[in-house]
């Protein structure tokens, strides 16, 4: 009786709590946390994972895999494990609210408390913290160092608040401070310290470290005891204010550590600036660019240093060197590099810059950009990318057992140039799309060539001309595969036979996407793996895997056995360590899995060599399965799961059958009324099947009746087992909250005609939303839609050929085709003709070609079919869509007596990134559906609105009584 009486005790208590969740409010999104950076040791021992909340103080945990217990660090940042697996090092930030506090104060960062170092040794258990420490750096490949600058407390001088963090220490930074630096070994606890330093670098092996020193610049001292009055004193010399006068940079010393003998060996000096250091693979080698102009040169001219400590060689190449083309230089902005067997080394070289002429007098001068139609590029292109192209540097090539010979192998015609086999192939594959730029403005892409460049003498071989598609390199460079865009094909080419094979011809299945819906050459699924020895390919078809041979030896096989296509499964490999650049033929291998129809996410295995079905060892209705991770020497492996209803967290496992949860994020969930998702299958009215997801309340009545929102972009039913947080969204529909207050939300997918991008979205949308009305608990008569970008296009569409939705919010649409064909994507600087043609607006035809198709597609001429009230956002820094599209919508609408709300949040982009932002339009989309869809009290800015002398006094977010309409 007594068990009995407990069970029915809990099952009111379920009950009862179950019934006082609460909806969510827009107080919750600050908490709302995530699984951040995360990092797992080479042994697999150690977990490292840090849990963000989206505004506030960030949690690193490490966890233990053999005890199974965690250490926990507030405000823990940059962690990195010493490749030991001793030790894992990381910066201690200061509080959020302080950050937040100097930047919105606008203080210097002086006011601000330091970071510090935390240094925890997993063999003894302890923990060490260092303050003030400005940034840190440990070896990559090997060594238990760790070395870090130390922040100069004295030095008062600071810059203003800035988004840059401290401790981003790169070699860009030209006016780094000289500060202390502390090299420690981590085995044995010895330090080592060196003064005025402005930049170090490890080698990857932890043998050597490089850094370079500044000399402080003096600073005339201040004698407290001097008197004004003084019949002695002396006025003070009046700063030099000449700034056509050099300043000479204080003396820079580069100097090399050799960690494991102790020892300091000098390396170069001079009045100037280093900068760009770089070791080879080994440690023996250093390279580095340095120039001795004067600090307010306008241009400054770099030398080349390298150095084999080895062979105790040094090397400078300056520009005079014969071997450099006339009028060219070394380029500063370009990073040594060495191939990883350390016998080439590419540097940067480009045509001398030209100095800007600081006499001319501004006002006597026009200040004009001048278009011309034989420009490669559009102005607004070049000028978005102008700060990119003062920059630009081209690859030059030096063998290093000759240091005195180099040889320039790129070119300014040249786009850009790869190199191949990490660096150690005796040529490099150079790109260049010339001749073929301006098609680009109606394109949206370029045909482009590609040739390999041999290293020593510069010759070009041609590949394949104007080929719109792709090429990429096998890993130790022997063929090149390509996909050809317009005929759907790959094929391979041999380097040493320099003959071309076709590797797709004849297959009974397609490798281009089967559900391409643009007017355009259909995109491939791609390269998945290469195999050892560049014996094979491995390429995707929509579901399988499927081996092709370079050299043609062999017939191409389907290596997951026809298995997806069979079951609608999406298999895919995985790159799990960046050293591994092919995978073994005979070796077992783990495939990712896709279900196309249920969207669950799992994992199988195979060998490629295998004639039989991959084995499947997980699938669940999660997502997460591609997050994979693995620890460099130990079958431990993490990943991050997530579904509608659980939030992202992170899981270790060495069999994919057990796995062991490690975090619990966003506990608070179960307090709050969620929600559920399914899918929804429906027929359109012209036979094509669709899908959809259905988001109900977790406390969903079927007895009851319910407003709805529709959402819609593209195809989301992929997104299934997507977690979606209760955000401030960029202006998407924030989904849980609406959910969790009451809303069924729908997100169908569409398909699209070529011509008729906007009757397809009437096709899809409309229909999936009658078949939902076919239920009781679905209110016909309380429905909205909503979209962002081009559903905001859709949703203009909708309104203006359809009355049954009783709201809309459209976000930043396109509602004239017309003018918008040749505006500008302030973003790129690209024109809008290729998004018309070719892309995502699908009319496939230019506006004198079809001049009715714009127009039938444009929402603004039936805007007078309008019934629906909308709400538009549209923001005057929008870099992808004109806003005045939204202007010709609002006044449009206006004339006409419809009811309209035009939101302009000054300064922000397409898609909003300022979170104040964020979180005004959830408010506003929030009273806006509220008001429309349940019969709530619209707030001042739908009634009254907010004339401009109150703009930054009253948001407008109070409820009244009063009726927009």
């Amino acid at each position: 009786m007594k068990l009995k009486c407990s069970v029915f005790f809990l099952l009111i208590m379920t009950c009862f709590m179950y019934g006082q969740k609460k909806p969510l409010d827009h107080s919750v999104y600050d908490n709302w946390q995530n699984i951040g950076a995360r990092k797992i040791s080479n042994d697999g021992k150690w977990v490292a994972y840090s849990v963000d909340p989206q505004e506030g103080n960030s949690n690193l945990f490490l966890y233990s895999v053999k005890n199974k217990t965690s250490k926990q660090f507030a405000r823990a940042t940059k962690v990195d494990f010493t490749n030991d697996s001793r030790f894992a090092v990381f910066q201690i930030r200061p509080l959020y609210k302080d950050i937040k506090a100097v930047k919105d104060k606008k203080l210097k960062k002086n006011k601000l408390t330091k970071d510090s170092l935390a240094i925890v040794d997993f063999l003894s258990d302890t923990t060490e913290k260092i303050p003030n420490v400005k940034g840190f750096k440990v070896p990559e490949k090997a060594g238990s160092y760790v070395a870090y600058l130390l922040e100069n407390l004295t030095d008062k001088s600071s810059d203003g608040a800035s988004d840059k963090e401290d401790g981003d220490d790169k070699d860009e930074d030209k006016n780094a401070k000289p500060l202390q630096l502390v090299v420690r070994n981590l085995v044995n606890g010895k330090s080592t310290t060196y003064d005025n330093v402005i930049r170090y670098e490890f080698s990857k092996n932890g043998k050597q470290l490089v850094f370079v020193t500044k000399k402080p610049e003096e600073k005339p001292a201040k004698d407290k005891k001097e008197k004004k009055d003084s019949l002695d004193h002396k006025p003070a010399e009046k700063k030099d204010t000449d700034k056509s006068k050099p300043k000479k940079y204080e003396l820079q010393t580069v100097q090399v550590v050799d960690l494991q003998k102790g020892t300091v060996t000098k390396i170069s000096e001079m009045e100037g600036d280093y900068s760009q250091l770089a070791f080879d693979e080994e440690g023996s080698q250093l390279a580095f660019l340095g120039t001795s102009s004067a600090q307010n040169d306008l241009v400054k001219l770099y030398q080349l240093y390298y150095s084999n400590f080895k062979l105790n060689k040094k090397e400078i190449i300056a520009n005079e060197n014969p071997q450099m083309k006339k009028g060219w230089v070394i380029s500063e902005n370009r990073l040594p590099i060495f191939s990883k067997n350390g016998k080439q080394l590419y540097f940067g070289v480009a045509p001398r810059p030209v100095a800007k002429d600081t006499a001319m007098i501004a006002n006597d001068h026009a200040v004009v950009d001048i278009w011309n139609y034989r420009d490669d590029y559009l102005q607004t292109v070049q000028l978005k990318d102008l700060k990119n192209d003062l920059k630009k540097s081209y690859a030059a090539v030096m063998q290093t057992e000759k240091p005195d010979t180099f040889r320039n192998i790129d070119g300014i015609d040249l786009d850009t140039l790869r190199l191949v086999n990490q660096g150690n192939a005796d040529f490099a594959l150079g790109i260049t799309s010339l001749n073929n730029r301006i098609a680009s403005q109606w394109e949206g892409s370029t045909k482009k060539t590609y040739f390999l460049i041999d290293n020593k003498t510069g010759e070009r071989t041609e590949i394949i001309k104007d080929l719109d598609g792709a090429v990429a390199v096998s890993p130790l460079g022997n063929f090149v595969v390509i996909f050809d865009r317009e005929k759907g094909k790959w094929s391979s080419y041999n380097v040493k036979t320099k003959q071309t094979l076709s590797l797709t011809s004849g297959l009974p299945v397609s490798f281009v996407d089967e559900e391409f819906d643009m007017p355009d050459y259909p995109t491939p699924y791609g390269i998945a793996s290469w195999t050892d020895n560049d014996e094979s390919v491995i390429i995707k078809d929509r579901y399988d895997l499927w081996e092709f041979f370079l050299n043609g030896s062999k017939k191409p096989r389907n290596i997951t056995n026809g298995f997806g296509r069979k079951n609608k499964i999406t298999f895919d490999t995985y790159d799990l360590d960046k050293d591994i650049k092919s995978l073994n033929r005979k070796s077992t291998i783990y495939l990712s899995a896709f279900d196309n129809t249920s969207k669950a996410n799992g994992i199988f295995k195979t060998s490629i060599q295998s004639n039989t079905d991959p084995v499947k060892i997980q699938m669940e209705n999660v997502w997460g399965y591609r997050s994979l991770q693995k620890a460099k020497n130990a079958e431990e492996y993490t990943l991050i799961k997530e579904s509608y209803t659980d939030s992202p967290n992170i899981f270790i496992t060495s069999d994919f059958t057990e796995q062991k949860k490690l975090s619990n994020t966003n506990q608070q969930q179960s307090l709050y009324n969620w929600g559920t998702d399914e899918l929804v299958h429906w027929t359109t009215p012209k036979g094509n099947t669709s899908t959809g997801i259905l988001y109900k309340p977790e406390n969903f009545d079927p007895n009851k009746k319910y407003p709805m929102i529709v959402y819609f972009y593209e195809k989301l039913s992929d997104n299934l087992n997507r977690y979606v947080a209760p955000a401030p969204t960029p202006s998407r529909l924030n989904i849980s909250y609406f959910v969790s207050n009451g809303y069924l939300v729908f997100t169908p997918d569409i398909s699209y005609v070529d011509g008729l991008p906007g009757e397809s979205a009437i096709e899809y949308i409309n229909s999936g939303v009658e078949k939902l009305k076919e239920n009781q608990w679905v209110d016909g008569a309380k429905i909205g839609i909503q979209g962002q970008s081009w559903g905001g296009y859709q949703v203009a569409y909708l309104i203006a050929h359809t009355n049954m939705y009783a709201a809309a919010w459209s976000g930043a649409p396109v509602v004239n085709m017309t003018s918008a064909y040749g505006g500008i994507r302030w973003t790129s600087g690209m024109n809008r003709q290729f998004q018309y043609e070719k892309s995502q607006s699908r009319l496939g035809k230019t506006l004198w070609e079809a001049p009715d198709l714009y127009i039938k597609n444009s929402p603004l001429f039936a805007i007078n079919q309008v019934k629906t009230p909308v709400v538009i956002m549209s923001n005057d820094k929008d870099g992808a869509v004109p806003w005045y599209q939204g202007i010709e919508m609002f006044t449009a609408l206006r004339r006409l007596g419809k009811p309209v709300w035009l939101l302009n949040y000054n300064g922000d982009d397409h898609n909003l990134m300022k979170r104040q932002n964020r979180k005004d339009i959830q408010i506003r989309e929030q009273q806006f559906f509220d008001y429309y869809l349940k019969g709530a009290k619209a707030p001042v800015w739908m009634t009254k609105g907010v004339p401009a002398t109150q703009k930054g006094k009253d948001w407008g977010f109070e409820l009244t009584d009063d009726k927009p309409n």
